[in-house]
């Protein structure tokens, strides 16, 4: 996993995410730009990437299972009445250019390509803010913009007949450590009462470090939240759901999350506070 071409987050000149843009990665784990690895202020790494329970989990990005059939997610598809089935049916995020850069954030246009034709173009802003001496934030927007003819649209694994799997979205493939993560809420605690439910905000708590995972405008928040934390550690915002989200030709869909990265164990006030802090800045 060689990469091309990397930028480097700062918060208070501390390294804190590392960005490759242009992955050397085989295409059946659909290459895509991800940030890895994402530390704490302390220097504490909470992104993985390539583990083998999910080889193509790659730390922090955006993966969609399905764009009219088209896997921007990695591995097997999903096939309704048959199960996960390897498909020669990958696409690609193709990084174009940054419009900015800076240490504390970028810019980024990319190309979503499948089969040879360009199905998504992509405006990436990615920011990335200090709000204690213990966290910082990053703000995390993306809009996937249909460049084609013909309406497209965006599906799951639970769009396509597997109850409880809507991953495909934001994603954050978390540190896997000794024992798993806890997962809380505003007021549920478990991955059990929390997956695909919608909520402000959803916490995952490891042994040294907090991430803290917020929907930043309304759409985003009426997305539920997808969260593994016993098979593995990980939070995603989904976009498609219980059904299929179009995007008409020429249309744009926006999503925007904000991720509080925390050293230590944040209690749910604190969580609260910290995320209403991050989403105002």
């Amino acid at each position: 996993m060689t990469p091309h071409d990397t930028a480097v987050l700062r918060v208070a000149g501390r390294p804190v995410g590392r960005y490759v843009t242009r992955p050397e990665l085989p295409a059946r784990l659909s290459p895509r730009p991800y940030l890895h690895p994402v530390t704490t202020l302390a220097g504490t790494a909470v992104t993985e990437i390539g583990p083998a329970d999910h080889i193509h989990h790659l730390g922090v990005g955006v993966a969609v299972p399905d764009v009219e059939g088209a896997n921007f997610w990695g591995g097997r598809t999903f096939v309704r009445d048959q199960g996960p089935t390897e498909l020669d049916n990958h696409g690609a995020q193709r990084h174009s250019a940054f419009q900015l850069r800076d240490p504390d954030g970028f810019v980024e246009e990319l190309r979503w390509v499948a089969a040879g034709a360009e199905l998504l173009r992509e405006r990436r802003t990615v920011a990335a803010t200090e709000l204690t001496r213990f966290a910082w934030a990053l703000d995390f927007t993306f809009s996937l913009t249909n460049v084609t003819s013909d309406p497209l649209s965006i599906g799951s694994p639970a769009t396509n007949g597997r109850p409880g799997a809507a991953y495909g979205g934001f994603f954050w493939r978390a540190r896997k450590e000794a024992s798993a993560p806890e997962v809380f809420t505003v007021d549920r605690d478990g991955e059990r009462e929390i997956h695909g439910t919608t909520a402000p905000w959803v916490a995952l708590a490891g042994s040294t470090w907090t991430l803290i995972f917020a929907g930043a405008t309304e759409q985003t928040r009426r997305d539920p939240w997808f969260v593994r934390a016993e098979e593995y550690p990980g939070v995603g915002s989904s976009l498609a759901s219980r059904e299929r989200l179009p995007i008409p030709p020429g249309e744009t869909a926006v999503r925007r999350i904000v991720t509080v990265v925390a050293d230590g164990r944040v209690s749910r006030l604190e969580a609260a506070s910290l995320v209403r802090k991050a989403v105002s800045q």
